[in-house]
């Protein structure tokens, strides 16, 4: 079995990332610049390329819209939750993770991997139960980034949860209810995990009550909640603001 990426962005991360490309197909035509710097890519890492007609890749990538490249790739494979920390002991940082718990909606979760990538956390940890797998569709959700970001499948988040509390990493959990403290009022620059729980239900009920704390964001509109991946970007993003105030201090 082989995944299947499509788009540019999706395809370009492929060829950089540590998967294993195996054949790069390109709509018969001309070359423009971003496809050429696909080919270069191939070249660089001896990627067979096949030129193909626009209905072939239609097959491969299932529809229509892969902007002309598709990339045959080795099977996505999860990180080992120990592999995932020590990773993160290694690189000096303070702990600086993810947890879903119940986000099965892949382009929620293609664009919440993208946010995590961004924010430069060490990995992003689900579960095997109710929760969106790796997919094509997430990956071009995520622009890539699902080549980059390790991906943790765990059999018992809660469990996990555990885990990471006995190894000195402290869980915020975020929640939607008024009465808890607000995100911007919690000191975010030790070793932190956060949880983002499912589109409109939130975390479920196990979870909250493992979290040491859980963070509101502070909401100024009509509309109840954010949706996930916006959340997840506003929270990550504090840690990122936070983490980056402390170091200027410390200069």
């Amino acid at each position: 079995m082989t995944d299947i990426l499509y788009g540019f962005h999706p395809v370009r991360e492929g060829l950089r990332g540590r998967r294993q490309p195996l054949e790069l197909f390109v709509t018969d035509g001309t070359v423009n610049d971003r496809v050429q710097k696909l080919l270069d890519l191939a070249a660089e890492r001896s990627v067979p390329v096949r030129r193909r007609q626009k209905t072939d890749l239609d097959r491969l990538a299932g529809h229509p819209h892969h902007q002309g490249v598709v990339l045959s790739i080795e099977p996505f494979t999860y990180c080992d939750l120990e592999d995932l920390l020590a990773a993160w002991r290694n690189s000096g940082r303070p702990a600086f993770l993810l947890l879903l718990d119940g986000i099965t909606d892949p382009h929620n979760f293609g664009a919440i991997l993208r946010n995590a990538d961004a924010a430069g956390c060490h990995g992003v940890v689900v579960p095997k139960d109710r929760s969106c797998p790796v997919s094509g569709v997430v990956d071009k959700t995520s622009a890539g980034a699902v080549e980059h970001l390790p991906i943790c499948q765990v059999t018992n988040l809660g469990r996990t949860i555990e885990q990471l509390k006995a190894a000195g990493i402290w869980i915020y959990g975020l929640s939607g209810d008024d009465d808890v403290k607000p995100l911007y009022a919690e000191a975010l620059t030790g070793d932190v995990a956060l949880v983002i729980g499912a589109e409109g239900e939130g975390l479920r009920k196990l979870t909250r009550q493992l979290c040491d704390g859980l963070l509101s964001i502070p909401m100024g509109g009509q509309v109840a909640s954010l949706n996930a991946a916006s959340a997840s970007a506003v929270a990550l993003f504090e840690v990122v603001r936070q983490r980056k105030m402390r170091n200027e201090i410390a200069r």
